[in-house]
This record gives C-alpha cells, sequence and structure tokens, in this order.
C-alpha cells in the first residue's frame, strides 16, 4: 500500500512540475521581453524628444529673426536705429580667434606631455587631471568674477578685449587639455611601437603618428570650447563690456554676439532684432561645426 501510494504521487507530480517549469518558463520569456521593449522604447523616446526639443528651437528662432534680417543690421558703426551687430560679430570672430590661440597650444602640449612623456600615474599626472576636471566644473560668473578682479581691477586693463580673452583662454583650457588627452590615450599602443621599431624618435613618433591620428577627438575639443566661446556672456560682461563697437585695440571694449543678444532682448525694445541676432549666431556655430569636422576628415584621411 505504502509503495502504491509513492508511486501514484511521482505519476501526478511528474505532470505538475512540468506545468510549473513551463510555466516560470513562460514568465522568464515574458519578463525578457517587457525589458527588452522598455529599454528599446525609453532610447528611442529620449532620441525623439531631443531631435524634437532641437527642431522646435531652431524652427521658433528662425521664424521670428528671418522677417528681421535687414540690411541695416550689418551696417559698420552700431546706434539707436539700425542696432546693428556688425560690431558684435567682428568681436566675436576676434574673441574665438584669440581665445584659442592662447588656450588650444597650451592644452595639447599639456596633454602630450601628459600621455606621451610623464610618468603614467603618477602625482603630478593625477593633480594635473583633478586640477583640470575642478576648474571645469566652476561656473563661468566664477571667472568673470576672477577676470574682474584680476584683469581688469588689479591689472588696470578695464573693460578690453584682452581681458576677456585671457578669462576665456582660463575658461576652455581645461576642456581643451581633457578632450586631447582621452584622444591621444585612444591611440593604439601598436602606433607608437611600430614606429620607435622603424627607427623614429619620440617626438616624430608623436607629430607624425600619434597628433593625426588622434586629430578627429582633438578638432572636437576645439569645438566644443568654440561654442562655449560664442555663447558665453556671463564672463565677458565683467572682463570685455558690452560697448557696441569694433575694438580698435586689445584694451578696447566690446560685445560679442551673445551679449549683444542679451542686451537688445534685456531692453525690451529690438525683440525683433534680438532673434535676428540668435540667427546669424545659429548660423554661425553651424558653419564652425562643419568646417571643423571637414578638416577633421581631411586630416583623417591624409
Amino acid at each position: 500500500m505504502r509503495y502504491t501510494l509513492i508511486n501514484l504521487f511521482y505519476k501526478v507530480g511528474s505532470p505538475l512540475r512540468q506545468m510549473v517549469r513551463r510555466t516560470m518558463a513562460f514568465f522568464r520569456r515574458l519578463t525578457r521581453r517587457i525589458e527588452d521593449a522598455v529599454f528599446r522604447f525609453f532610447p528611442w523616446l529620449a532620441a525623439i524628444f531631443t531631435f524634437g526639443a532641437l527642431l522646435f528651437l531652431i524652427g521658433h528662432i528662425l521664424v521670428n529673426g528671418i522677417p528681421y534680417l535687414r540690411p541695416s543690421l550689418f551696417a559698420l558703426k552700431y546706434n539707436t536705429e539700425n542696432v546693428s551687430l556688425l560690431p558684435a560679430l567682428v568681436t566675436t570672430v576676434f574673441m574665438v580667434l584669440l581665445s584659442l590661440l592662447i588656450a588650444a597650444p597650451l592644452g595639447l602640449f599639456t596633454a602630450i606631455y601628459l600621455v606621451e612623456y610623464a610618468k603614467r600615474g603618477s602625482r603630478l599626472v593625477r593633480l594635473v587631471r583633478v586640477t583640470a576636471e575642478t576648474l571645469s566644473g566652476i561656473p563661468s560668473i566664477v571667472y568673470g568674477l576672477f577676470g574682474s578682479l584680476f584683469f581688469v581691477s588689479w591689472l588696470g586693463w578695464g573693460y578690453s578685449l584682452l581681458a576677456g580673452t585671457l578669462t576665456l583662454s582660463i575658461m576652455i583650457l581645461p576642456l581643451i587639455m581633457r578632450t586631447a588627452e582621452e584622444s591621444l590615450k585612444a591611440v593604439p599602443d601598436t602606433y607608437r611601437e611600430g614606429s620607435f621599431g622603424l627607427g623614429a624618435g619620440r617626438l616624430r613618433t608623436v607629430f607624425r603618428i600619434v597628433l593625426p591620428a588622434a586629430a578627429p577627438g582633438i578638432l572636437a575639443g576645439v569645438i566644443l570650447a568654440m561654442g562655449r566661446i560664442v555663447g558665453e556672456t556671463a564672463a565677458l560682461i565683467y572682463t570685455a563690456g558690452s560697448v557696441a563697437q569694433i575694438p580698435n585695440s586689445l584694451l578696447a571694449s566690446g560685445r560679442t554676439l551673445a551679449i549683444h543678444m542679451y542686451a537688445l532682448s534685456s531692453e525690451g525694445l529690438y525683440t525683433g532684432q534680438a532673434y535676428a541676432t540668435a540667427v546669424v549666431l545659429l548660423v554661425l556655430v553651424v558653419g564652425i561645426n562643419a568646417l571643423s569636422a571637414a578638416l577633421a576628415k581631411r586630416i583623417a584621411k591624409g
């Protein structure tokens, strides 16, 4: 009787266990499918939201700004009738070129030293990286306060193109240095070993082998730095000033396109011209990015 009950239990329990296993397997497959659907849905949702926000922003600027793009807006001298943006455009170009002329070589050579010459993992390398990351996180208004106290007041330069340029150079230096460093680290060591094996020295290897391979990443950092310069207002208001004229020297004051747009919109009388300035600023940024991308492709192919 005892063995009969045991056999009966196994005969009934075996299909039951199979049913439980099949049910658990079904729920596991269902859970995986739900997770896959969720992880596919949210990236698509984020991409659609980002792309839609970008299109809305660009469309809003173009619709409100293009009707106010008139020849008087590009007059050589600014006055209250034409509110010309040409002096601000010229000042912006000067500011970008001078800031990159100072910050780009310093950032690039510092990155080359940290990656190619300094001992990896040394205290100096860690200290420089921590310092650069700390400087990258400082708000721009703090840079503006520093530039106002040091360049404008202590050195006695006043509100000038030179004070604004040096302030922006300090601001973008960590960005260029970190992006250049990561781009150089991304170059495989086999490139360096192959160059050394052919008898090339370290300096020749860096400039002929490593830098061309890292050029796209380095230019990406330069593009980001240029975008930060073009869109900066807080640091420049306290250092370069807001005079609506083309600076005739490095110690003359001037306003960039971002400050010009801010000044027009804050006055409340030239909102349409402010939107037109935003259109010009948008075209300038897109043109800079396109030119830099084409240059990066050419360097990578060459």
